[in-house]
């Protein structure tokens, strides 16, 4: 079943693999100094499901997590999620409401089917490690961190978690 949303603009056009896998060399690359607008080409593709209701439910969720009404955010990325389960940024965006709730197990399940639909998603890998560091699993979270950080290299606050507990542990090895 598809939704219609009345007035609605056609979803605009999703890069193809390898103009996505281009655009993540560019980000790897810690010299990049144009840095920020590759982050944003990546952000922006992500958040394209191919449907424009599908889209305005994404658009929906994340204002209501940012007004702080993280029960009509879940409700309205479920929703997202239930009819369309094969894009990635809905399980995120719902992935991070479940973490803002304190809803650590609900997250972790979520960020996991991003990360099978999009392995190379730094954000949800980065969420991955602060919930293991709440969690007080140190060294998973550092590994989370790592992993994030070799995709994008440019994750400042990361970079911090990572250093923070990296001294924390006395620099250890994984």
């Amino acid at each position: 079943m598809t939704l219609l949303v009345a007035g609605a603009a056609p979803a605009a056009e999703k890069l193809s693999g390898p103009e996505m896998d281009a655009l993540f060399a560019a980000l790897a690359d810690p010299a990049n100094g144009d840095w920020q607008a590759t982050q944003a080409k990546i952000l922006d593709e992500w958040s394209k499901s191919g449907s424009p209701a599908f889209d305005l439910l994404l658009k929906r969720g994340r204002d209501a997590m940012a007004a702080g009404d993280l029960d009509a955010a879940i409700a309205d990325l479920t929703a997202l999620t239930d009819q369309a389960p094969d894009f990635a940024e809905g399980w995120n965006a719902r992935a991070t409401a479940y973490y803002l709730r304190g809803l650590y197990g609900p997250s972790i399940a979520d960020i996991e089917h991003v990360l099978t639909l999009e392995p190379r998603h730094f954000g949800a890998i980065s969420g991955l490690g602060l919930i293991l560091q709440e969690t007080n699993r140190k060294h998973d979270a550092m590994r989370a961190f790592q992993q994030s950080l070799s995709i994008n290299p440019h994750q400042d606050g990361i970079r911090k978690a990572l250093d923070a507990l990296q001294s924390e542990l006395g620099g250890t090895d994984l």
